[in-house]
């Protein structure tokens, strides 16, 4: 009696991002069991993410330091100016690397936070007095010595600064672990005159006690994080007179740099994941969500295995959010176009790119950090070098985990990939060895209407699209699907992938 020959058409393999939470077996196979170096594009495919084009030319202040954090200014004017810290120094420029540390201020940690506010930009970090630089002076001096200010001894010397609702608000002070402080209206560097002042939030925190690590500014609300939990004041446009909106306990956050506005929502990480406020948060109310709810094992154990430091970004552009394990090398990436059927984001990881900080300039272009100096997150190269794409999928049992399947041939369709060596790898019953099959993407020139001789290309809408048939070997109950590829100057997105099997006897 003839075997019978099943398929399973793995339509926009990925679609859902990686799942490392629910049984392998009984996963939907539109999840991922690993997805490296790939982003879900706009249609919904999964794709190798874009490279980093490095624009420093000269980084000698840098060393061999990697840039920790980087920041656009730009006044009322329209002046802006790069800022980015490393290497102990406060560094302006981004083809040029200039120290712009004031003299006799000793740096020796690189942990500053910096924001915008009011045509001036400030420098936070804890045990430090503040830094600032505008236009009009041109170099970046201690906030005490610009005129007006309040005595450095009087200056908070915070780990957070947020700008929000006309002041500075600062935080995260050695030995002052529950006061908020804000300045005078429109005053940056007056901390004691005018409307300025502070508040003790020790009696308020709803586990009893807990520290100050992030603030937020939202509808109107100035939010307080702590390790373990979450305070919400409203009324903060004059903080005289707030009011306590909202407490929320046994969720706070990991680390003020995992903070990020997405326009509707604050994200931040917490010690069980990605969390969010939702968007009834104006009902003074704190709807959390969490958002990493397909990979939370995973992000745990990233958690309390980091040693260095965290990094993240928001873009709308690119429609992602960027949590980076800076001690790890490892940076998962977010879609925030939408959720899966669990409420979480769709998430891929990217490994191995030395990327250590980010910042969104007003135009949209997305600045990395590296020890290369800064680059632009553009094209499909890392600094000149290829990086590799991986996609692998949840075990496939076509609907019998019982029975045999022999597999007979693997079909993927790929979009761009031109000129690409792609390996398509497969393996049966949770083996870690896979067989692999090998085969090379054309040189695909693509043509476009008025630039190109009907005689000379194809005319096409941009990247083309290219199918393999391979046939394959070996038998097992179940079969991961596998396809990696070193993307080196073109974009590669995997449109499906047709896997044939003979169904065999049962075991």
């Amino acid at each position: 009696m003839a075997q019978e020959l099943r398929s399973i058409n793995l339509v926009a393999p990925a679609f859902k991002g990686v799942n490392t939470e629910d049984s392998p077996l009984a996963q939907d196979p539109s999840f991922a069991e690993i997805a490296d170096n790939a982003v879900i594009d706009k249609r919904g495919r999964i794709a190798a993410r874009k490279g980093h084009n490095v624009i420093t030319t000269t980084k000698t202040v840098l060393g061999s330091d990697s840039i920790r954090a980087i920041k656009e200014f730009k006044d009322n004017a329209g002046n802006t100016e790069v800022f980015s810290v490393g290497n102990n120094k406060i560094i302006s420029g981004t083809t040029t690397l200039v120290d712009e540390t004031p003299a006799s201020y000793t740096i020796t940690s690189d942990n500053w936070k910096m924001v915008n506010f009011n045509d001036k930009i400030y420098f936070y970090q804890r045990a430090y007095e503040p830094l600032v630089y505008d236009n009009t002076g041109g170099s970046v001096v201690k906030l005490s010595t610009v005129s007006g200010a309040s005595a450095a001894g009087d200056i908070p010397k915070a780990n957070e600064v947020l700008s929000a609702y006309g002041r500075l608000w600062c935080a995260d002070i050695a030995n002052e672990k529950s006061i908020v402080y804000w300045s005078d209206l429109l005053i940056g560097h007056d901390w004691t005159g005018g409307t300025s002042g502070s508040i003790d939030i020790s009696k308020v925190w709803p586990d009893g006690y807990d520290e100050i690590v992030a603030l937020a500014a939202h509808n109107g609300m100035l939010i307080i994080f702590g390790k373990h939990s979450i305070v919400a004041y409203q009324g903060a446009e004059a903080p005289a007179t707030m009011t306590l909106a909202d407490t929320v306990a046994g969720v706070g956050c990991v680390d003020r740099d995992t903070v990020q506005y997405t326009g509707t929502d604050v994200l931040f990480l917490s010690h069980t994941g990605l969390k969010s406020f939702g968007r009834t948060i104006q009902e003074k109310s704190l709807p959390i969500s969490s958002l990493s709810g397909n990979i939370t094992k995973d992000i745990i154990a990233a958690l309390q295995t980091e040693n260095d430091f965290f990094r993240s970004v928001y873009s709308p552009e690119e429609g992602f959010y960027l949590l980076t394990f800076v001690g790890q090398d490892v940076t998962y990436c977010f879609d925030v176009r939408g959720t899966t059927e669990n409420g979480s984001y769709r998430v891929t990881r990217w490994v191995s790119t030395g990327f250590t900080s980010y910042t969104r300039q007003e135009n949209g272009t997305l600045l990395v950090g590296t020890s290369n100096g800064i680059s632009e997150y553009d094209g499909y190269q890392d600094n000149g070098n290829p990086y590799r794409f991986k996609y692998y999928s949840p075990s496939l049992t076509f609907g019998d985990s019982s029975r045999i399947k022999i597999l007979k041939k693997l079909k993927p369709t790929l979009v761009g990939a031109n000129n690409a060596t792609v390996f398509l790898k497969w393996a049966y019953d949770f083996k870690s060895s896979y067989a692999t099959a090998e085969f090379t993407v054309g040189d695909q020139i693509t043509g476009f209407f008025g630039q190109s001789e009907y005689t000379t290309v194809e005319f096409t809408g941009g990247a083309l699209t290219n199918q393999k048939s391979l046939n394959a070997t070996g038998y097992g109950t179940s079969i991961v699907v596998g396809l990696e590829a070193d993307i080196d100057g073109s974009t590669l997105s995997l449109q499906e992938i047709n896997v044939m099997a003979l169904i065999g006897k049962l075991l």
